[in-house]
């Protein structure tokens, strides 16, 4: 049985977009989901063929557009059956290139920083 109409939020779980399902609801709640440049709450119902925007940090944005509804959780390879994704490569690249800047790496068994080194590291990402 195919639903008729599904909320967005439990859409954004299904195509695993979001973790939980609580996370989607709060992502919307924020302004962070968008269906054609406008801000939608989580109850706002879903259609085929609606573009949506989700903002998962300030650097990248991910565009999809729905192909069918549904009510459960897909496996991942299923996703492309209900859900096209038409996020511009230059999104992920730029999605890469913040995670590889801000990535901070301590060799294994050096434990915590000390308060001088947590300085130092603060200000480096400060710019200082």
């Amino acid at each position: 049985m195919k639903p008729e109409s599904v909320r967005i939020d439990k859409w954004l779980w299904s195509v695993r977009v979001y973790k939980t399902r609580s996370l989607a609801s709060a992502a919307c709640r924020s302004g962070k989901v968008k269906i054609d440049d406008i801000e939608v709450k989580p109850s706002r119902e879903v259609k085929l063929g609606d573009i949506v925007v989700v903002t998962i940090n300030p650097q990248f944005k991910r565009t999809l557009k729905v192909l069918k509804l549904l009510d459960n959780r897909v496996s991942a390879k299923l996703v492309p059956d209900y859900a096209v994704e038409l996020t511009p490569q230059e999104e992920y690249d730029k999605h890469k290139l913040h995670n590889e800047l801000n990535w901070e790496r301590r060799d294994r068994g050096v434990g915590r920083p000390t308060k001088k080194q947590r300085r130092d590291i603060d200000s480096l990402k400060d710019g200082e």
